[in-house]
């Protein structure tokens, strides 16, 4: 018995033992529920202190629904008597903190084997319950995602035949999952990325290593091709093996015809943007090109790397720069466009002229840019200069033919002004004594009369528009009577120097041309001395040209009459030498110049087979050289005249002009030289003089610009009456009456007014002595 007894304390000792150190717990209650015994886990799970404990009734430490599903556990256990495992129970502890347990319980009898309670096992499985919950839902989300996902998900061995497919391939491919437990393979057209694709899932069978995604075009159930992009990843066993294969397909048919229609709709802006003749850039909002297409590249001579980063400005006219910087950026950004013509300078340095539109561009996403189109007015502009100056020139034409216009009604009033000065003071120095004191004050009158008479003959040379009748001249007389008009036109800042050979040859040209080479030439070297004043020195010589002087010319070896204009004013560079007799081209402030005299010069010199030379160095003054043929050797002069006196005669004379003043001067004049004179003031009144009585007069002097009836009609009429009559016919100026006209209608003489006593008096005794002399042949 004792031995007994020791045995069944070792038992119960170890059982305690056991209870004390398990972490499940364990208790016993009796069939009301009360807790009876319980070990230390038991009251760590449920969360309260074993005193405490000790006696609750399972209900206070569940809630209501809990304690009703432990009841039934407890009674299904009473009633079979089977010991029921792993329930599912709820607690909650003194803290308020809910916990999951499970409880495997089993009925306790007494030593009769009656029921009294029962026992069990109950374990803490809140972290599981938690985890399993988490999985539970990351499972339902991950459903939900697959179900209503716009991709296909799947799995595939590695025989490629599939073990999952996502709900979605109904609304992909018009397949259920369960029709597609197959070898995807068999679903592929003959697409030729598909051999791609089926290549790359094998690489990643065996390599198991995850590839990029590529294109496969599948046949959908209906028979119509699909594409999809397929993003798959090797699956691995515990032990590395590449097991299964899953991925995601998305349908990207309208993304790829999306995507085709889009490149081909650049294709064809690119195309455009290529090809358009007109220029298209875009630039930052400093300025800088970003883009531009072949044509602007084309046009200013630059590779496209080279414009890119540039900006305008950089290929721009130096005197636009600051425009472009203020004005053209700073417009675009206020008003949001801009245009205008503005000039770039192509990689050789030419000049470009472009029309162009730049609007602010604003995208919905990115930076603000300048975009902008152009056009090449390079050749509208030299077009509308060339009708500019086209128009200058005739303007200039206009002026230059109303200025001959206005120089000869002035010549004529002007000579008509000076002939009676004439008249009158030749007379007074033929009354007053040599010795006379106011003699020398005469003469100077009558030398300033002169003068005021040739410059009225320099002026009408100059502004004459008539054409040019070539015949051999001594260049000489020409060169003098143009620089005597120089002398008088150029400000003293000017110093005026000249040295003419007298016995220069004669060259086969006009008056005016001369005048015009020499007037031009003089005129553009003073323009450069404008401002500051320098020296002029024209040079007028007979040259002989040889073969060695010629090497670079057109011209013949010979002699050459030769005029050089030099001046010391600033010179001009190579590039201004070189287009010095373009037309239109001048270096001249506006309003100074058309840029056609020197041009004009050069076409009068080449018509005369001659060449014009130019020497100038900046800082060192020009110098022109005009080398005009010579076609004979200077004629020597003929001797000296003896200075005949003043000729007289007593014949009858009728004097015909409109002015009386001048008619009475005239009248005197004749009278001194014993002539007999009947003045008239009106052509009419002398036609009918002459007309009532021809026999009395011997000759007739007649003005030519009269009211009623001009001179030259009235002696057309006076020769009607009487054909012998000899007529010498005076002028002021006239365009209208040439010496060749005159003698056509019968005028044997045609005198330009003012004329000298002297030479009055010769032509009248050239005209009555040769017309008895004609009657005498007769």
């Amino acid at each position: 018995l004792k031995l007994t007894e020791e045995a069944l304390r070792d038992s119960e000792e170890k059982h305690r033992s056991i209870l004390e150190n398990i972490e499940e717990g364990y208790f016993e209650v009796d069939l009301a529920g009360n807790l009876i015994f319980f070990n230390d886990s038991t009251a760590q799970i449920l969360g309260y202190p074993q005193d405490e404990l000790m006696g609750m009734n399972n209900r206070q430490f569940t809630n209501e629904e809990n304690a009703k599903k432990l009841y039934q556990t407890f009674n299904k256990v009473y009633v079979t008597g089977e010991t029921h495992k792993g329930f599912d129970w709820e607690v909650i502890g003194k803290d308020g903190r809910k916990r999951h347990v499970e409880v495997s319980a089993s009925l306790r009898n007494n030593s009769q084997g009656q029921p009294v309670g029962f026992r069990g096992i109950i374990r803490d499985v809140s972290e599981r319950i938690k985890t399993e919950r988490k999985l539970q839902e990351s499972e339902e989300k991950l459903r939900t995602i697959i179900e209503h996902s716009n991709e296909l998900f799947y799995i595939h061995g590695t025989d490629h035949v599939l073990t999952y497919v996502s709900p979605t391939s109904k609304d992909i491919l018009g397949y259920t999952p369960e029709e597609l437990m197959i070898k995807w393979p068999e679903l592929a057209t003959d697409h030729p990325v598909n051999k791609k694709g089926i290549e790359i899932t094998e690489k990643a069978i065996e390599t198991g290593e995850k590839q990029k995604p590529y294109l496969l075009e599948l046949k959908k159930k209906d028979g119509s091709p699909l594409l999809l992009q397929i993003d798959e990843t090797p699956v691995k066993d515990a032990a590395g093996k590449v097991v299964s294969i899953a991925g995601a397909a998305r349908d990207v048919s309208e993304q790829k015809r999306a995507e085709k229609s889009v490149f081909q709709s650049e294709k064809r802006f690119r195309d455009l943007f290529n090809s358009i003749s007109d220029l298209i850039y875009t630039h930052d909002l400093q300025g800088r090109f970003l883009s531009l297409n072949p044509t602007m590249e084309k046009l200013l001579g630059y590779e496209h790397d080279e414009l890119i980063g540039l900006k305008p400005s950089d290929i721009m006219k130096t005197e636009l720069v600051p425009a472009f910087e203020n004005e053209y950026l700073n417009q675009l950004k206020a008003r949001g466009y801009h245009e205008g013509i503005t000039i770039y300078f192509n990689k050789n340095g030419g000049k470009v002229y472009i029309e162009y539109r730049s609007t602010m561009v604003y995208p919905d996403d990115g930076e603000p840019y300048i975009s902008g189109i152009g056009r090449d007015v390079s050749e509208r502009i030299l077009t509308e200069r060339k009708v500019n100056k086209l128009q200058e020139q005739l303007t200039q034409a206009q002026k230059m033919e109303a200025i001959g216009t206005l120089a000869g009604g002035i010549a004529h009033d002007f000579n008509n002004i000076l002939f009676p000065m004439f008249g009158y003071l030749e007379m007074m120095l033929d009354d007053i004594p040599k010795d006379s004191p106011l003699r020398s004050h005469l003469v100077e009158v009558f030398n300033g009369a002169k003068r005021a008479r040739d410059l009225i003959k320099q002026i009408l040379t100059f502004s004459r528009q008539s054409d040019h009748e070539r015949k051999p001249l001594e260049t000489q007389r020409v060169v003098k009577e143009a620089m005597k008009l120089i002398k008088s036109t150029l400000p003293s800042t000017i110093e005026i120097s000249y040295d003419i050979q007298e016995d220069c040859g004669l060259v086969l040209s006009d008056p005016t041309h001369i005048h015009q080479i020499v007037m031009n030439i003089c005129t553009n070297a003073y323009h450069a001395m404008e401002e500051s004043g320098g020296k002029l020195a024209v040079t007028l010589k007979e040259v002989e040209l040889t073969a060695e002087h010629l090497k670079d010319s057109t011209m013949n070896p010979g002699l050459y009459v030769c005029l050089i204009v030099a001046d010391n004013g600033p010179g001009m560079e190579q590039a201004v030498i070189d287009r010095i007799f373009d037309p239109y081209f001048t270096t001249k402030e506006e309003g100074k110049g058309t840029g056609l005299g020197l041009a004009v010069v050069h076409g009068i010199v080449k018509s005369h087979g001659g060449q014009i030379i130019v020497y100038s160095e900046p800082g060192k003054g020009s110098q022109f050289k005009i080398c005009l043929p010579m076609i004979q050797k200077h004629k020597e002069p003929a001797k000296a005249e003896i200075d005949m006196p003043i000729q007289k005669g007593d014949e009858r004379i009728l004097l015909v002009d409109d002015q009386d003043l001048i008619a009475q001067m005239e009248k005197q004049m004749l009278e001194r030289l014993g002539y007999q004179v009947t003045a008239r003031n009106s052509s009419i009144d002398a036609l009918e003089a002459f007309r009532a009585q021809p026999d009395k007069f011997d000759l007739v002097i007649t003005d030519l610009t009269m009211p009623n009836m001009t001179g030259d009609n009235l002696a057309r009429e006076l020769i009607k009456i009487c054909p012998d009559i000899p007529v010498i016919l005076c002028t002021g100026f006239s365009e209208l009456i040439s010496k060749e006209k005159a003698e056509s209608l019968g005028i044997q003489k045609l005198l330009m007014k003012p004329v000298a006593l002297k030479d009055l008096s010769t032509a009248i005794r050239e005209v009555l002595n040769g017309n008895k002399d004609d009657k005498n042949d007769n």
